[in-house]
């Protein structure tokens, strides 16, 4: 007896259904596929218009203060609808607490570029003292806004952080100086702070409304000052000042 050979047309169909088969996958793997993409536009979308609304609400701050962060306001200059800025931010407080941690965070991450360029210790912790001051004394209304201006109790929490954050900073360059011996032995956890609160009183405290003299003259001199203050010498923290560079939005 012959080899049984398979009926007509079986081949056929099995490679019918075999296209078949792909053809299915293909089109699920299509569908799989363009959700993806759209939800990667989507979270594009969201990251823009959350960026846009704490830009808009950082002009106005830097512009008018805090009290001018609004939700319409905001809204307005954003360019969208009011609604549309509370399904990012469902209130004010929200709002205006993450302006104060992107804003400090922006401050922080300047302190450290600054700092971490420099070629020492001393160097470092002079070119943070500088560059906080240079940008605070260039933005003076957003600075008071973030530190100073008054505000509620529950927005004031965050700004305490941001002052912590700065402090923070300047206590880490205070350490490396003093493990270097570079500064007298102090206590740097309490020396950081008062620095802090010296700073922020030189340059956007009541005590300085209507203070004359150029930008650059009153950074290099509050640097000086805090350079005295930690224990350099004189001559040193002069040359100090005079070799730190002062940020170019300074005049």
């Amino acid at each position: 007896m012959g080899r049984a050979r398979p009926a007509d047309g079986v081949p056929c169909r099995t490679v019918r259904s075999a296209l078949h088969v792909l053809h299915d996958l293909m089109n699920r793997a299509s569908l799989f596929a363009m959700p993806y993409r759209r939800t990667e536009n989507v979270v594009r979308k969201q990251a823009a218009r959350h960026e846009a609304i704490l830009a808009a609400a950082r002009a106005l701050a830097a512009e008018s203060g805090m009290a001018a962060v609004q939700i319409a306001p905001v809204a307005e200059r954003a360019g969208i609808a009011a609604g549309t800025v509370y399904r990012y931010f469902p209130s004010k407080t929200a709002l205006v607490t993450a302006l104060v941690e992107a804003q400090s965070a922006a401050e922080i991450a300047a302190l450290a570029r600054a700092a971490d360029a420099a070629p020492g210790p001393l160097s470092a912790l002079a070119a943070s003292i500088t560059t906080f001051a240079a940008r605070a004394l260039a933005h003076r209304r957003l600075a008071f806004a973030l530190i100073a201006e008054p505000v509620e109790p529950e927005i004031d929490a965050a700004r305490v952080s941001y002052r912590r954050a700065l402090a923070g900073v300047f206590e880490t360059r205070i350490r490396t100086a003093l493990a270097g011996g570079h500064l007298p032995d102090q206590d740097a956890a309490a020396a950081a702070p008062a620095l802090v609160g010296a700073l922020i009183e030189g340059l956007i405290g009541p005590l300085t409304a209507g203070t004359d003299g150029r930008a650059r003259d009153r950074v290099q001199a509050l640097t000086l000052f805090a350079l005295r203050a930690l224990g350099v010498v004189d001559a040193r923290a002069r040359g100090l000042v005079v070799q730190t560079p002062v940020p170019e939005q300074v005049g």
